[in-house]
């Protein structure tokens, strides 16, 4: 991921072995990373179990929020692909008592049909 990506917004995928290595203390047993996204420093993981989103502070980045959603609390997502001249993908979430969507962009290249299929296995 570039870095006018990120600031931009845009996320891209991380690897699944390493966000696995950095969440050791955060995972239960048995629990498995499916996928995950990172915009710039700040990523949401997919796992068998729940939406864990990860958002690192300060410049150092040293002060980190894990902030789990369990897919039951998932109560609708829409994806919107990329088209000729909006060159990005919409994701967005919403949570039960909440108003307002989690939402994240994506480049035309993401996989963004993946993201849909993820959520779908896991919430519908």
């Amino acid at each position: 991921m570039g870095f006018l990506d990120g600031l931009m917004g845009n996320a891209s995928q991380v690897d699944v072995d390493k966000i696995e290595r950095e969440l050791e203390g955060i995972l239960i047993e048995g629990e498995n990373i499916q996928s995950g996204y990172k915009v710039l420093r700040d990523s949401f993981i997919f796992t068998d179990r729940r939406l864990l989103l990860i958002d690192k502070q300060g410049m150092t980045g040293k002060k980190v929020e894990y902030h789990s959603i369990p897919y039951k609390s998932i109560t609708h997502f829409s994806v919107e692909t990329a088209g000729s001249f909006d060159l990005d993908s919409e994701l967005k979430i919403w949570i039960s008592g909440t108003n307002e969507p989690i939402g994240k962009l994506f480049k035309k290249d993401s996989p963004i049909e993946e993201v849909q299929q993820t959520l779908a296995t896991y919430v519908l």
